[in-house]
């Protein structure tokens, strides 16, 4: 027989999404949903290490948190993750959460792809997130150090671009939703905890075209049952959420911020 478990009581169910002493390490950091994600872990009390590529939108972001630091890095450069995983080691002492946020996209449609600019994005949108996965929970695991790893993944990893022509992209996110549900049943008697959040349409650097065009917008209203895209800010619970204890018991789980998009 199974004893039940003893339910926790907390004074302020609030305070399960603080991230208070917690070492968080962000890609994708300096533009765009990036640094929403910087300013919202930083609130909730974290340290947060940011990565990119530019330096100077790095430093930047870094100037307005009182508690981060920089890695200039290409994710999806050969030995990149290792280091990364291992200054934010030998800097902080231990990783405690990794938010994978770094990615690209393309529009081309199949017939007229390159192969090598596809197996480019499957580098940087699939490889680079498993490999900083797999070095970080390697970490978590040795020291018995719980750990929670958010990739951020795609309405278009679970349904189709269509006449989007987003091969490539889409690609890379289906395998990173599964790649979030293997990992997750791989290390949950570990203590690191793997989900993805699955965005809708939110406009930043890359997406730019869709957000500036009628029929780009035209587009996203009518596919959303909200009818509008996502605002600023609406991934941030999401988020917190997943990288916090107030999903303790939660792994393995595609969560969809799209408006409804993928509901019908």
């Amino acid at each position: 027989m199974v004893e039940p478990t003893t339910v926790a009581v907390v004074d302020n169910a609030l305070d399960l999404f603080r991230l208070d002493g917690k070492v968080v390490l962000l890609t994708g950091a300096s533009s765009g949903l990036g640094v929403q994600f910087a300013h919202a872990l930083h609130s909730a009390g974290a340290t947060v290490i940011l990565v990119a590529r530019r330096v100077e939108r790095l430093n930047d972001l870094s100037s307005t948190l009182s508690r981060s630091s920089v890695i200039v890095a290409d994710v999806a450069a050969a030995g990149e993750p290792d280091r990364i995983i291992s200054q934010v080691i030998a800097d902080h002492g231990q990783v405690d959460v990794v938010v994978n946020n770094a990615g690209i996209s393309r529009n081309i449609a199949a017939v007229d792809d390159d192969i090598e600019a596809f197996r480019h994005e499957m580098e940087v949108d699939l490889v680079a997130p498993y490999e900083l996965a797999r070095k970080a929970a390697a970490h978590m695991i040795e020291s018995g150090h719980p750990g929670s790893i958010v990739n951020i993944g795609s309405i278009l990893g679970s349904v189709a671009g269509g006449r989007l022509k987003t091969t490539s992209y889409a690609a890379a996110k289906g395998g990173l939703h599964n790649l979030t549900r293997e990992l997750a049943s791989q290390w949950a008697r570990k203590q690191v905890r793997v989900n993805a959040i699955a965005p809708g349409w939110f406009h930043s650097e890359m997406n730019d075209d869709m957000f500036e065009s009628d029929a780009g917008v035209a587009f996203i209203n009518n596919g959303a049952p909200m009818g509008r895209p996502g605002e600023a800010g609406e991934l941030n619970g999401a988020l917190l959420y997943l990288a916090s204890d107030a999903s303790s018991y939660v792994t393995g789980q595609i969560l969809a911020v799209d408006g409804g998009w993928t509901a019908v």
